[in-house]
């Protein structure tokens, strides 16, 4: 295979830190690689040196001759002037619609991405942060490429965007190397991983399952080898004092790899165990609606649904983006009413919500204080475990633990808002997107307390992984009123999803063919596509104020009064948005 980019004794440092110390690696003609590490290892830093967007300390990186590579990273930037066409289509000849349309793989990037509907003429200064992504990304794939570098690609894709872009990715016959924290995705895609630990970079075959028998295995052998250097001096002298006899003949050790990692796993989880203490826990009722209506503006979420949630159930809760999956979250948890029906809650019901919303907290408490400000010790299934414990499962290492609250990243604070959850010993837990900044070994940790944790839980995440190992059964917003029970989980709401889009199209190639038919003058067709407009320029503007605002969020990360003044200004540009973005729904449905 052609060597497509090889690293030669690479390092680089920033301050005393080095986050690469000696690597030398290569990439070849039509490998799939994915990296993984620690939030802060270096994984962004070597894809940069990889790129050529950065350079090494020490070391030396080639490339081969007329390589063609795309690269978006999350610096990744875009001309403030240009629009949807300019960034995607512009730069690779396609000048006219009917080339672009003419492309079958052009025509997939654009309809996968979503840059029809965001619209080619729109202007992406306009844009959030996570569209200018997706932009960034749709004009990497059109390409013709040897080598394609992404970081974080599944960022601000819902699970049928990452799907699509995991399906996109394994036709194309060109080397990827992708930074990524969603495990479904690594081990689809990726035939390499990349582990970046410690400034080296640990490499295995296959994906995600493969790397973590590989890195299980790695971790026997290292601490059997550690045992045995520690027990020898003691064994030796015990064997030179059994006498010469016993000096004729060795003890004879035999390790198969797979039979020592599986001896030791422990046992699925034991739904039936866990069934009965939730009961004891919980009694007969948890949470139920009934007769219930939901609605955002004019839109019905809900219509006269009745769901009834018991002790020990473990739901997944799965949509498009602004289905309205955090608003029925909401509804559950109490924090706000239906519009008809009544929501009943369990006496002994002991509820906790994890919001995307980062909740505001001392800046001068210590992390650790900031844990046991909660609880000094906590029972989690089968795991008591002290504040500082519990700490280190969700990243904060002894050092860590005594940093002030004001200098945590977002990321961090995240962490500890999910550690301070559970130090209260809930019943029932309310998760809103609980992967969101978390890295891979943070998420394994979370997962192991989930999946023995002994109550009732109800999980909205676009990481299809956690979803399938922590929650018994799968329920979808369609948009049609209703909530739905899928048997067959995620794969049953994709494929529903991919028929539902095919009927759409189906009826929209009607519409196109028979204008008549919508029902509309030309007149009315003419006002409500003006409207629509109008729509959606509001819409653009709406995204620039909540990118803004984001910023300044992070700006203020160290200044709480100003922190909580700017999360109330943005939780009511959302729900702008969301009712601005329902009427666009209900017009663009009446013009088909």
């Amino acid at each position: 295979m052609v060597n497509l980019v090889n690293l030669e004794t690479v390092s680089k440092s920033y301050g005393v830190r080095p986050l690469l110390d000696g690597v030398s690696l290569g990439v070849s003609e039509g490998e799939r690689i994915g990296v993984v590490g620690l939030n802060g290892g270096g994984k962004t830093t070597l894809l940069e040196i990889l790129a050529g967007f950065a350079e090494p300390d020490d070391g030396r990186v080639s490339q081969s001759r007329d390589l063609r590579m795309a690269v978006v990273t999350q610096r990744t930037e875009l001309d403030e002037d240009a629009t949807v066409r300019n960034a995607v289509l512009d730069p690779h000849g396609f000048t006219a619609e009917h080339e672009w349309a003419a492309d079958p793989r052009v025509r997939s990037v654009l309809g996968g991405l979503g840059m029809t509907r965001l619209g080619l003429d729109t202007p992406v200064k306009n844009f959030s942060g996570g569209e200018r992504r997706r932009v960034a990304l749709a004009a990497a794939l059109v390409r013709d490429l040897d080598l394609l570098v992404l970081d974080e690609p599944t960022n601000h894709l819902d699970i049928e965007g990452v799907r699509w872009l995991a399906d996109h990715l394994l036709e194309r016959k060109c080397a990827l190397v992708i930074v990524t924290h969603d495990r479904w995705f690594l081990d689809t895609v990726c035939n390499r991983t990349w582990e970046v630990v410690d400034g080296k970079v640990e490499q295995y075959e296959g994906g995600y399952a493969d790397w973590i028998f590989a890195r299980a295995e790695r971790a026997r052998i290292a601490q059997a080898t550690e045992e045995r250097r520690q027990n020898l001096a003691r064994k030796e002298l015990a064997w030179l004092q059994r006498g010469a006899k016993a000096r004729t003949s060795k003890p004879r050790y035999r390790v198969e790899a797979a039979e020592a990692l599986i001896s030791d796993v422990p046992e699925p989880r034991d739904s039936v165990e866990l069934l009965a203490f939730a009961k004891r826990r919980l009694g007969r009722t948890v949470l139920e609606l009934e007769d219930v209506d939901l609605r955002i503006a004019d839109r019905a979420l809900l219509e006269n649904v009745t769901w009834r949630i018991g002790p020990g159930d473990r739901i997944g809760l799965v949509g498009v983006n602004g289905s309205g999956k955090t608003t029925l979250l909401k509804l559950l948890a109490g924090e706000r009413e239906p519009d008809a029906g009544k929501r009943v809650e369990g006496k002994t019901v002991r509820m906790a919500h994890l919001t995307q919303e980062l909740h505001d907290l001392p800046g001068n408490w210590r992390v650790l204080e900031a844990i046991e400000n909660v609880a000094k010790t906590v029972t989690l299934g089968k795991y008591e475990l002290s504040a500082s414990q519990l700490g280190e499962r969700f990243g904060f290492g002894k050092g860590r633990q005594w940093t002030p609250v004001g200098d945590l990243s977002g990321g961090e604070r995240r962490r500890l808002q999910l550690a301070r959850l559970l130090m209260a010993e809930p019943n029932v837990l309310i998760l809103d997107e609980p992967t969101n900044d978390l890295d891979i070994d943070t998420l394994q940790q979370l997962e192991d307390l989930l999946d023995t944790w002994p109550g009732t839980m109800i999980v909205v995440s676009h990481d299809r992984y956690l979803v399938e190992r922590v929650c018994d059964s799968v329920h979808a917003l369609f948009g049609d009123g209703k909530l739905t029970h899928l048997p067959g989980g995620i794969d049953e709401y994709l494929q529903r999803r991919h028929s539902l889009l095919a009927a759409e199209s189906s009826v929209g190639k009607q519409a196109t063919d028979a204008p008549e038919s919508r029902g509309l003058s030309g007149a009315e067709e003419h006002a409500a596509r003006k409207e629509l407009s109008r729509f959606e320029r509001q819409l653009d503007k709406l995204a620039k104020r909540e990118s803004d605002l984001h910023e300044k969020l992070a700006e203020a990360a160290t200044e709480p009064d100003r922190l909580a003044k700017l999360n109330a200004e943005l939780q009511s540009l959302q729900q702008e948005k969301d009712d601005l973005e329902t009427r666009w729904m209900e017009l663009a449905d009446q013009l088909g």
